[in-house]
């Protein structure tokens, strides 16, 4: 990953006190945003629809911006390629929020492939994308950090807080049929190590407090740039070949699908970028899977000193490598890096012959990344959108 000068990469659990039990007729309900996610991968459901609730009954526990926002009736915008909604590409259909934006906006996306490069500008908050989850629409382009810088790239960067999609697949490449094979292809080719700058963004996220939901992620090098903020990415699948999660962001991802794209290369799905122990960034997965193809996969490297990556619950196939983790060639860092794992599964879970410093964690040791409270998300987490 290549850093540039642009824009540099970087719940409260409520006790209610007993003096108060009389009032609770006429309080509005709070949620325990500590609450632990659970073990079984059956309980994950009722973990989520117990502990993010819609707005309706949040008032005392949200922050009062978002609140407010989710007060007003949502306003939905249509993005129809058949000339149908009230827009024909998602550009224009951003361009008519206006700024300082203070409701919720949600941008319902039909069908199709939309090759568009997009910006969302900070004072637009409160934006949503929904498409529809058996004909997701695809956001796609074909920037590189030749052309753009590494995190410029991205297809659809998201600067506003309070961000959040579902049913939508960014990508980083568009594809294309051979007209004499009709096989598909690559118009912006895996990063092959000798073209330089040749890694693509599918999303950069640099809003704070924004949700992903059975979303798709595709690229190769430098999929997903989890930029800065407090994230949420559920049922969502994030592809690529070397660092495809990369930033600074501090994100919880529940049970969504990291894969791996075989390469001759050093393969690595995560480069957290944290750099001082004052910062409280981080990647936490929880019932994800790891799949993909060949044997040398790297959970995370440590491409700054203090980067925090820690796996929980995860099904883990043979594709990772048994080192588990790499000091990026810097063994100054090997007491540095915060690099754990708690109660994995699958064949590349066996932790026998991992890298020197990885962390085995207890539960007690684990517990502060498998809830919301990592990301804080008793305060802003919102159910899925919906038009």
């Amino acid at each position: 990953m290549i850093r540039t000068n642009s824009n540099n990469v970087k719940a409260t659990f409520l006790t209610v006190n007993l003096s108060f039990v009389l009032l609770l007729a006429t309080t509005t309900v709070v949620l325990g945003g500590d609450t632990p996610i659970p073990e079984s991968p059956y309980g994950v459901n009722n973990w989520f629809s117990s502990n993010v609730k819609q707005s309706t009954v949040r008032k005392s526990t949200l922050d009062p911006v978002l609140f407010q926002a989710e007060s007003v009736p949502v306003k939905v915008i249509t993005v129809s390629k058949d000339g149908k909604g009230n827009f024909n590409n998602i550009k224009a259909a951003i361009d008519s929020v206006p700024n300082g934006n203070t409701r919720r906006i949600v941008i319902s996306i039909g069908p199709g492939e939309y090759k568009e490069k997009i910006t969302i500008d900070r004072s637009k908050q409160f934006i949503s994308f929904y498409g529809n989850p058996k004909a997701m629409p695809t956001l796609v382009f074909d920037g590189t950090a030749a052309q753009y810088g590494t995190v410029d790239s991205a297809t659809l960067i998201v600067y506003p807080d309070y961000f959040s999609a579902a049913n939508i697949i960014f990508k980083a490449r568009p594809s294309s049929f051979c007209c004499c094979c009709w096989i598909k292809k690559n118009s912006a080719p895996e990063p092959d190590g000798k073209r330089r700058n040749a890694q693509a963004i599918a999303l950069r996220i640099s809003g704070n407090k924004s949700s992903f939901y059975n979303c798709r992620f595709i690229g190769f090098q430098d999929t997903l740039c989890d930029d800065r903020g407090l994230h949420f990415f559920k049922d969502c699948y994030i592809e690529g070949t070397v660092d495809f999660i990369f930033g600074s962001g501090t994100s919880l991802y529940l049970r969504s699908e990291l894969h791996v794209i075989g390469t001759s290369g050093m393969a690595v799905m995560t480069a957290q970028a944290r750099e001082s122990e004052k910062e409280e960034t981080g990647y936490s997965f929880v019932h994800c899977k790891v799949t993909g193809t060949g044997k040398h996969a790297f959970l995370g490297r440590a491409w700054m000193s203090r980067p925090r990556v820690v796996f929980s619950f995860t099904n883990l196939s043979d594709v990772v490598t048994p080192l588990g983790w790499s000091d990026n060639f810097h063994p100054e860092r090997d007491n540095t890096v915060f690099f754990g794992e708690y109660k994995n599964s699958g064949p590349g879970a066996s932790t026998g012959g991992r890298s020197k410093f990885t962390k085995l964690l207890t539960y007690d040791q684990a517990k502060p990344y498998i809830s919301l409270g990592f990301i804080k998300g008793s305060t802003w987490l919102l159910p899925p959108p919906k038009p």
